[in-house]
């Protein structure tokens, strides 16, 4: 069984797809991010992504000039479900910006993960192409970033199921968020998928041979997975074994190391100062969603959750929700720490809460003004939304 798992991946790593950066054409402005549209029956949503360079040529020392410095990889996704929030962007989209300009990035839309409860395919498949547009405007360089649909590339799958196979059941099992969703849904409304999961997201980081992986504190836990996996993999089918069947010995996948950004990576509800926010919370108002118009921003935080407090602080294990605006207010007004400190100390929720609306609404106009954008030339195009995506000009 060994050997039969270590042909194939040694046939996988030899013609898995990879998509750099190289291999995308520059998008030229909001209104002229053309899509190149091509049908294809095979897929259900219409979408198609097109790679070109396997992981074996990339990494291939006679196709890498000495005078050029390769940069280390970072792969990184979201689902396309309910709307991107607040939470999604601080704590995932915005890092991504700055992180394209320093390593080779691969940004794509987890929609396999989306399917593992119940969902409505049309409604998927509108959420995917809204995600993309909201990478695309929220500043995602396609001529820098590597931008594609997890779907469209066939050896995630291919991948996640080897990997199945050298994975000890006990490792999913103590999964916390499996855990959770469980005991909330009941076993017989949980699909084997959401137990599984998480060996497909090590499918996503490994096949890419990823260096870094920005996370949330709350996704340690299935990195780790993945460089558990890693290791294990490495362990029983590299070094001689793998080179007895024409591979280059050595390590199989390289093990990453978790990227956490210094502040938010976690992002919390507006109704629950202990609880993240999340696209899966059953009230609306307990997130900021990207294309929330101002007046459903503002009336959000008006009735944001806060407490009886007279002053503003933040890191007061007591007083989680103030620590949680006043971090929003950190990071989209761009100030520092000790700075909104400083602005804030005089201030009671009464006078904080318009100047938290009024940073959120400034932030946020020029993303929802590009997504509009986007919208309106997709839709002038005449392309129905099931033909859209993985053109993003990933040929």
């Amino acid at each position: 069984m060994g050997r039969a798992i270590l042909s194939h991946l040694l046939i996988l790593s030899n013609s898995a797809p990879l998509l750099s950066s190289s291999s995308i054409s520059k998008l030229n402005g909001f209104a002229s991010r053309s899509v190149q549209i091509r049908q294809n029956s095979k897929y259900s949503n219409g979408f198609r992504c097109y790679c070109d360079v396997s992981h074996s040529q990339q990494n291939s020392p006679e196709n890498s000039p000495t005078s050029v410095t390769v940069k280390k990889r970072i792969v990184s996704g979201v689902q396309p479900t309910g709307s991107v929030h607040l939470g999604n962007y601080l704590g995932a989209i915005k890092n991504w910006i700055a992180l394209q300009n320093t390593y080779e990035t691969l940004f794509f839309i987890v929609d396999l993960h989306a399917i593992t409860l119940p969902y409505d395919t049309k409604e998927l498949s509108k959420a995917t192409r809204d995600t993309a547009a909201i990478y695309l405007a929220c500043g995602i360089d396609a001529s820098k970033a590597s931008v594609f649909v997890q779907s469209h590339v066939h050896a995630h799958v291919e991948l996640m199921w080897l990997l199945s196979s050298a994975t000890p059941i006990g490792w999913l099992n103590r999964m916390i968020q499996f855990k959770e969703k469980s005991r909330k849904a009941g076993d017989e409304n949980v699909g084997v998928a959401l137990l599984t999961y998480p060996v497909l997201m090590a499918s996503d980081i490994l096949l890419y041979q990823s260096d870094f992986v920005p996370v949330g504190e709350d996704q340690k836990q299935h990195l780790e997975l993945t460089r558990e996996l890693a290791e294990r993999v490495n362990y029983l089918y590299g070094g001689r074994k793998w080179k007895k069947l024409g591979g280059r010995g050595g390590a199989i996948f390289k093990v990453p190391e978790p990227l956490i950004p210094p502040a938010g990576a976690r992002v919390m509800s507006l109704t629950d100062g202990l609880s993240k926010m999340s696209k899966s919370a059953p009230s609306d108002q307990s997130r900021i969603n990207l294309l929330d118009p101002k007046d459903v921003i503002a009336n959000k935080i008006k009735r944001c959750k806060t407490d009886s407090f007279s002053v503003l602080e933040f890191d007061n294990p007591e007083r989680p929700e103030c620590n949680n605006l006043l971090s929003v207010y950190q990071l989209v007004s761009g100030k520092t720490k000790e700075d909104v400190a400083k602005e804030c100390q005089g201030l009671n929720w009464g006078s904080f809460k318009p100047l938290l609306t009024d940073a959120l609404i400034e932030h946020l106009h020029p993303i929802q003004f590009q997504s509009n954008m986007i919208f309106s030339t997709w839709l002038l195009t005449g392309v129905h939304e099931n033909q859209l995506l993985s053109d993003l000009q990933l040929v």
